[in-house]
Formats: C-alpha cells, structure tokens, sequence
C-alpha cells in the first residue's frame, strides 16, 4: 500500500521560501494536505498536492486545546489513514503526534531524505537558506540534518 504523506503549512512555506517545493513532488509524488492549511499557506498549492480533510471533526476540535488549527487538521487526519506519515516542524505539535503513536518527520528530514536518495547534491546550501528565513533552525539540529545526510 503507498503511504500517504501529510504536510503542514510550515513545510510548504519554508520549501517554498527557499525555492525547493518541488522536493516534496520528486521524493513521494503526491502530497496531502488540509483545507485549513492549504487556507494557512495563503498561496495557490500545486495540482500534486490533494486537498483531504478529517472526516471526524471531533479529533481536531480536542486537538485544537493543544495545538493550532492547520497541525491539529493533519493530525487529525493522519488519525484516520493508515499508514501515514506527517510533516509536522512545530514542537508541541511533534508531541501529540508522538504520543498518538503517528509517524511524523520534519522539513529538515524531508531535505535529508532527498540528500541521500540523490535528488540533491548537498543540504548545507539549502540549510543556508532557511537561516535567512525566520524559521528557527538550532545549530544543534544543523550539526544533526550534517550528520544524517553523510556531509560531516
């Protein structure tokens, strides 16, 4: 069974802020995602992204006395499809991802995965440009993301 892949808003801002939205197309082909984080994103997604919402509004209505509402529709989703995987960056978000017992990675995995199934030669170029964004990126997890895509 092909696994679905279900992204937040943070991963298709920070891919596309740094110009590599395509990633997500060249690793799993198909991307899905919520309407209320397609809303968050603000921008036209691309036709390889499905737009798929929860069916039991229930979950993501408890979910949301956690965490924000566009992570609380993924993981409410992932909740109802099996074998799913989550792009989640948000901390708290991880969390309550991790204690549903949900697979989840993060933008930074998604460019580690794509190092080392050889859709780009080096992620230290790519982690350079997210520095200039906002998005918070430790010096920790950059010694880590080196490390796991085999350039330390």
């Amino acid at each position: 069974m092909h696994k679905t892949i279900i992204s937040d808003t943070s991963c298709f801002i920070i891919l596309s802020k740094i110009g590599e939205l395509d990633l997500l197309l060249k690793l799993y082909g198909q991307i899905v995602t919520t309407k209320d984080i397609a809303e968050e994103f603000g921008e036209s997604l691309p036709n390889w992204v499905i737009i798929e919402n929860a069916k039991d509004k229930y979950h993501q209505r408890i979910l949301e006395l956690q965490i924000d509402r566009g992570e609380s529709s993924a993981i409410a989703l992932a909740l109802e499809i099996q074998n799913s995987t989550l792009i989640l960056d948000d901390f708290k978000a991880r969390k309550v991802a991790e204690n549903l017992g949900l697979n989840f990675t993060g933008t930074i995995g998604i460019i580690v995965k794509a190092k080392l199934n050889g859709l780009i030669p080096s992620i230290k170029p790519l982690l350079e440009k997210i520095v200039e964004t906002n998005f918070r990126l430790s010096p920790e997890l950059q010694l880590q993301a080196l490390r796991e895509a085999e350039e330390m």
